[in-house]
């Protein structure tokens, strides 16, 4: 990793701009932070300069989410969000827990359903839109907004505490040299830097290796989420209804399940989620999906119909046991980034946007003490005491137990929030991370999916392409390899490479080449940046980078 240092030299030094506060990223928790620091800032009479970096070219390019949105966490932030004009537009009417057989669906009773699952008062979102209202919001505000310029580099101050950020170089081409269109990143130096990358954050991982804010925690548990958006006929919408279901096309030791929101205008969001622990490397989450679309009681809903996009995304879901320390000298993690989700309500906008405000509460607070670079150590006590910490407190096992198999993992889960409300007397705990799950190939047999019919279920390629996902070819690719002969020689030797098939946009393939041996070859124009290859890849030996600025998928009403 030289590369970045040989152009500093030759091109160097970069250009620095000073805020009070910069935050990465621009999803729920981010601008939620940077809206709470203006607000108080204007309650105070007081200045606060703050910017927001997102890598997308645009805000809510890059936000995928299912979404069914609890407005709590944006009331309190913006009270009058109604009037504003919020895309909160359909609420929820009603809700179907089914589980599957391949050819039955089976409805859970009312009075089976946990609180957890139930979505009365909630919202059937975009929250890409939702994203792109609240860019607004705080750009009304004075917030300072960069698209396209993707926080690449941790600065540090000599003392150890993060002094801020780098942007990524411009116009470098596949061998890291500069070209006629090269444009040197900027620094971006900050009393405080405020992390909300979302799941599996290129620099929350960095920070959380640096500073050990893992320290005595859970491993992380991940899911991937992949999601269409389609256009039905209007004979078959039913504004605000919410379905989800467990069971086929997944074996029962397998965690994962479906999701299929009705939104306004004949438009129903519909995708799956399975758990990154999952064991068969054969096992393709993509196909997974597209087989679960071929459903009887499903499948009608979109006959006739006609798909408009396509995403995926990991989910950060090991909850409250696996929350790493939130803060640091110079900083701290926010919504997805440290994993605030609350996997039993499928549900984490709001928690993204709680904790962007309490930490930039705890932020204003600190610099109106005149302090910079420490630790805000306010930010997680006022968690802690928030109703969010004890919304989470109450979902903390139903992952762990959901885990363990359908079948124990519904009854367990059924016993903690029905019966115990939540209120075990114990916690659940988890010692291997996901990649550690899989097994070798030899294990199993390969599994036969059904070949695409085009009108109901696609091909990788033509997903992909529906995703507006677009990368330079010529810039360094950006998944890197830590040692360029492990796939061939442990991935595909030893786990008939399952990077092929965990990746839903096809960035991975294995080729021969002219000798007749085998090659990864990265197909990173692909990559809409889920960040599965991250977490999955059994040996740990890709790790994502950013791309150049801008690239990547554009999603449109995702």
């Amino acid at each position: 990793m030289t590369e970045p240092i040989n152009i500093l030299e030759q091109y160097g030094p970069r250009e620095a701009m000073e805020y009070d506060v910069v935050v990465v990223g621009g999803g729920p928790a981010g601008l939620a932070a940077a809206i709470r620091l203006k607000q108080m800032a204007a309650d105070k009479g007081q200045e606060v300069s703050v910017c927001v970096l997102e890598k997308g070219g645009e805000i809510g390019a890059h936000i995928l989410s299912g979404a069914v949105m609890d407005p709590r966490a944006l009331t309190e932030l913006i009270p009058n969000w109604k009037e504003l004009g919020a895309p909160l537009n359909t609420a929820v009417t009603e809700d179907r827990i089914l589980f599957l057989t391949e050819s039955k669906a089976y409805q859970t009773p009312g009075f089976m359903v946990p609180a957890c699952f139930e979505n009365h008062g909630n919202y059937v979102i975009s929250l890409g839109n939702v994203v792109r209202w609240m860019g607004q919001q705080a750009e009304a505000l004075g917030v300072e907004i960069f698209p396209g310029f993707p926080a690449a580099e941790i600065l540090y101050n000599e003392n150890g505490s993060v002094k801020g950020v780098a942007t990524g170089n411009m116009g470098v081409d596949r061998h890291g040299k500069p070209t006629a269109a090269f444009q040197l990143g900027m620094e971006l130096h900050a009393k405080y830097t405020l992390f909300a990358e979302g799941s599996r954050g290129h620099l929350g991982k960095q920070l959380m290796a640096k500073y050990d804010l893992n320290k005595g925690k859970d491993p992380q548990s991940y899911s991937i989420g992949i999601k269409e958006l389609w256009e039905i006929d209007p004979a078959k919408h039913k504004p605000g209804l919410v379905i989800h279901t467990t069971g086929w096309p997944l074996k029962s030791d397998t965690y994962g399940g479906s999701f299929l929101y009705h939104m306004e205008n004949n438009q129903v969001m519909v995708g799956y989620v399975i758990g990154l622990s999952y064991e068969n490397p054969y096992l393709s989450p993509y196909e997974e999906f597209q087989r679960y679309k071929t459903h009887p009681d499903i499948r009608t809903f979109f006959e006739g119909g006609k798909r408009i996009s396509y995403g995926a995304r990991a989910i950060t879901a090991g909850g409250l046991q696996a929350l790493p320390k939130l803060v640091f000298p110079g900083g701290a993690l926010i919504g997805c980034d440290a994993g605030f989700l609350n996997m039993s309500r499928i549900k984490g906008s709001h928690a993204a946007i709680k904790t962007g405000m309490l930490a930039a509460e705890s932020a204003f607070a600190a610099l109106g003490e005149q302090r910079q670079h420490d630790e805000l150590s306010t930010f997680p006590t006022a968690f802690e005491q928030s109703w969010l910490h004890e919304e989470l407190h109450v979902a903390r096992n139903v992952k762990p137990w959901l885990s363990k198999g359908l079948y124990l993992g519904s009854i367990m889960t059924g016993i903690d929030q029905l019966i115990l409300r939540g209120k075990a007397p114990w916690t659940l705990h988890r010692d291997y991370a996901d990649h550690e799950c899989l097994k070798p190939a030899a294990s199993y047999a390969p599994i036969a999916y059904p070949k695409p019919d085009g009108k109901l279920t696609f091909d990788r390629l033509s997903s992909v392409f529906i995703s507006n996902t677009n990368h330079a070819e010529d810039q360094p690719i950006h998944l890197t390899l830590k040692n360029d002969s492990i796939p061939v020689s442990v991935n595909l030797a030893q786990y008939a490479g399952p990077e092929a098939r965990y990746c839903p946009a096809g960035v991975y393939e294995f080729v021969k080449t002219d000798d007749g041996k085998d090659r990864l070859q990265i197909n990173a124009q692909n990559c809409v940046h889920c960040k599965t290859c991250d977490i999955k890849d059994p040996t740990q030996n890709i790790v994502w980078v950013t791309p150049e600025g801008g690239g990547g998928p554009n999603y449109p009403g995702m």
